[in-house]
């Protein structure tokens, strides 16, 4: 048997002789699966992916009689299967924890909902969250994808990680507007983020649900760069403007807390 030749010093194109193209189409369904909790149906799968709708069935038939997708009225959504391996994946994320501990008490401190989020396929994963003893919470759970231009965490990476990306992940196009605060515009975003980073900290001001206000601050591994970001969710009656200054204190002191724990000492690196 032909051994396969030793991957190049470019790992990413090494990487690229060796896809299995279906694969690869499965993996960007579950991805789509994962952006809409209503779930889609087959055509618009093919349609969103510009695949054929007979390749997309077979796909989706195999994912359904593995667990990782199933049917509901017509409309494909992430199966159960996908629950267990993510909280797997969750529970072997060390930075998330050693966020814990720092999420409690930046919860206690703020009595409002905290959470962690590091980039994950050019959005904001939230692996970590610390509910605020408040009956009515926003926050989004572990596991969710947040998208980049309306969402703290979202803008963190966008400013301080994706800095040199952001004609690429933005695009020219109107952004996705969630809220009648979101901001859809690439160049008014881009102002939004130059304001992020001159004060080193983030706002959701009801962009992605409305009446609900988010602040978030990056967190730096080792090496400088930004590793993940740490914010807070509240209901604007809880948080109106006149208490960001001192959220953004707390939330401020959390971050280095967890930037310390991850071994940063020196300067940080943007890209």
């Amino acid at each position: 048997m032909k051994r396969p030749t030793p991957l190049a010093d470019d790992p990413q194109q090494s990487l690229e002789r060796y896809v299995i193209p279906n694969l690869r189409n499965a993996c960007a369904i579950m991805k789509l699966l994962g952006t809409n909790p209503n779930g889609f149906k087959a055509a618009d799968i093919a349609r969103q992916l510009d695949l054929p709708v007979t390749t997309t069935l077979r796909i989706m038939a195999t994912l359904q009689l593995e667990g990782y997708a199933r049917k509901v009225e017509g409309r494909f959504e992430l199966g159960p299967v996908l629950i267990h391996l993510g909280n797997a994946s969750l529970a072997g994320t060390e930075i998330r924890e050693a966020a814990i501990p720092i999420l409690q008490q930046l919860t206690a401190a703020t009595v409002e909902t905290s959470h962690l989020a590091i980039p994950c396929d050019d959005r904001a994963l939230i692996v970590a969250v610390q509910d605020s003893p408040h009956p009515l919470r926003a926050a989004s759970r572990p596991g969710y994808l947040a998208e980049l231009h309306c969402s703290s965490t979202g803008k963190i990476f966008l400013t301080f990680l994706y800095h040199s990306r952001f004609a690429e992940l933005i695009g020219k196009n109107d952004l996705v507007r969630r809220t009648a605060h979101t901001l859809t515009k690439p160049a008014e975003l881009k102002r939004d983020l130059e304001l992020t980073r001159k004060r080193g900290y983030s706002l959701d001001n009801e962009e992605y649900h409305p009446g609900v206000r988010c602040l978030a601050v990056p967190v730096y591994s080792s090496d400088g760069t930004v590793a993940a970001a740490i914010g807070i969710t509240a209901a604007t009656v809880r948080f109106p403007k006149e208490r960001i200054p001192e959220f953004a204190a707390m939330v401020a002191a959390a971050a280095a807390d967890l930037s310390r724990n991850l071994g940063f000492t020196g300067k940080p690196k943007h890209g």
